[in-house]
């Protein structure tokens, strides 16, 4: 069918609209229309359409290369005009290439038409013919109506074989009721194989009725499960803070908190395309199943004098041991603990390094630990954001320190930790003491440096960098008091 220059340039000026709103929302400032294609020129050209034509689809590729599927995602919403769907309909399958993101892209528009019918419950009007055979799907005819005027590909016997897949794939998808199930199982992959496998077909109106549906009923029990194991996570969350717990377990070796789970926002990640998401996906899915494996949390139930002899006589007995020499022990220390430790601490400053420069900004200040949260100043925080560390300047000096006096205090937190938790054994809280022993010679190294960079800091009329070392200088010399107390009584 020969085209009509003044209907494709309607086409073309609808898509051209929609796409630089879009990019609107995502850029700072205006998008540069081209001279001539703005919406007023287009309205009021009667100049040569062909030239226009060729103008528009040149700024058309540009704006399609900008825009991702997951932003014409979060763009479509129950607001958005149908008739700009169909027009970037169009404007998708005549593209001469189509590459996977452009595949990605016609999913979403196809499916957007399917989920707002112009008439409710139109999809679902489906009679015989008078044959007794079953006719083409009302969404499959509004298809080819929308793409009348494209030439689309035929359609080879061995896609229609790849078409009939869908409909047991979507029976699988429904018989689940537990989301880690959903994602364990496969199904997500499977069906983008089967979109690839496509091909040039992928664009045929038979297809995209077949896909749309598809994609509809998915999304809903995806997005019904999802925001249902969400809900028990947070519920889990609620309940551990008001029993004074922060971590509520650890996914792929980071522990995850209770600050990390009020900062999920379902809504907002539903949006992202499954595929980008879905590492964060099996993220929960993980933190869900690991929440599943715990025994039920109650509130601290009061004991009875009966119920606590028999707790008594079932708990084993503590280790008694006699007081210990900390000066002794500090006098013992070898440079090979020394150097051990050293090698803990450049360990523990690199993963704190990457946690606080990966994380939001509004959180990047509590990095969750094995067995607690860390909790960092301000100024903390920059020092493990720094790039200037290996400069010879004060500022470099300040944050070097930073850096080290944060990394002891995390290591004996997780020592003193330790310590409590093998009290009962002699031999295991004999080497946790060493090594807190270790630490406070490594602190009163980095306390005597730290004092030089304040005196530093006061002849270059520095306050900001002296407040900054003496709040952590406060919250070390805090901890090593702890860890003399805890070792010198022997528990």
């Amino acid at each position: 069918m020969a085209e009509d220059p003044k209907w494709e340039l309607a086409i073309l000026a609808s898509v051209q609209s929609f796409e630089e709103k879009l990019l609107q929302e995502y850029v700072d400032g205006e998008v540069p229309v081209p001279q001539g294609l703005e919406d007023i020129s287009l309205a009021q050209s009667d100049g040569d359409v062909h030239e226009t034509l060729t103008r528009m689809r040149r700024w058309l590729r540009l704006l399609d290369m900008a825009i991702t599927p997951a932003m014409l995602r979060s763009a479509f919403t129950t607001d958005t005009d149908p008739e700009i769907a169909e027009a970037m309909l169009r404007y998708l399958v005549r593209k001469k290439h189509q590459s996977e993101v452009s595949r990605d892209k016609t999913d979403v528009v196809a499916t957007f038409l399917y989920r707002h019918p112009r008439v409710p419950g139109q999809w679902e009007r489906r009679g015989y013919g008078l044959d007794g055979s079953l006719p083409l799907s009302p969404f499959e005819i509004a298809l080819i109506e929308i793409l009348a005027d494209t030439d689309v590909p035929d359609l080879p016997e061995e896609h229609v074989h790849v078409l009939r897949q869908f409909s047991s794939l979507q029976e699988e998808a429904e018989s689940f009721d537990d989301f880690h199930a959903l994602l364990e199982s496969g199904v997500i992959a499977r069906v983008r194989e089967l979109k690839r496998e496509l091909e040039a077909s992928f664009c045929h109106p038979g297809v995209l009725a077949t896909i749309a549906p598809y994609n509809a009923a998915f999304g809903k029990k995806f997005d019904s499960l999802f925001r249902a194991a969400t809900a028990e996570i947070k519920s889990f969350a609620q309940v551990l803070q008001e029993q004074g717990g922060s971590i509520l377990g650890t996914v792929d070796g980071v522990d995850v908190t209770v600050e990390h789970i009020a900062a999920l926002e379902e809504g907002e990640l539903l949006k992202v395309d499954y595929r980008d998401a879905l590492r964060k996906f099996q993220s929960i899915s993980k933190l869900k199943k690991t929440l599943e494996r715990r025994p039920p949390m109650r509130g601290t139930p009061v004991s009875t004098p009966a119920s606590g002899r028999a707790a008594a006589a079932a708990a084993p007995a503590p280790v008694r041991r006699p007081s210990i020499d900390i000066h002794t022990m500090r006098a013992s220390v070898t440079p090979q603990q020394i150097a051990a430790e050293e090698t803990k601490l450049r360990k523990v400053e690199e993963s704190i390094r990457v946690f606080v420069r990966v994380a939001d900004p509004k959180f990047r200040q509590i990095v969750p630990m094995r067995f607690f949260n860390l909790t960092l100043t301000p100024a903390e925080a920059d020092a493990y954001c720094a790039d200037y560390l290996e400069e010879k300047s004060l500022r470099s000096g300040v944050a070097r320190a930073l850096l080290r006096m944060v990394a002891i205090i995390a290591r004996m937190t997780t020592e003193l930790e330790e310590l409590q938790r093998h009290e009962n054994s002699a031999s295991l809280w004999k080497l946790h003491a060493d090594s807190l022993v270790a630490l406070l010679e490594l602190a009163h190294t980095v306390t005597e440096n730290a004092k030089r960079i304040v005196d530093l800091a006061n002849q270059h009329d520095s306050p900001e960098h002296t407040e900054s070392i003496r709040i952590s200088l406060d919250k070390l010399r805090e901890r090593q008091e702890l860890v003399i107390s805890r070792i010198s009584r022997g528990n």
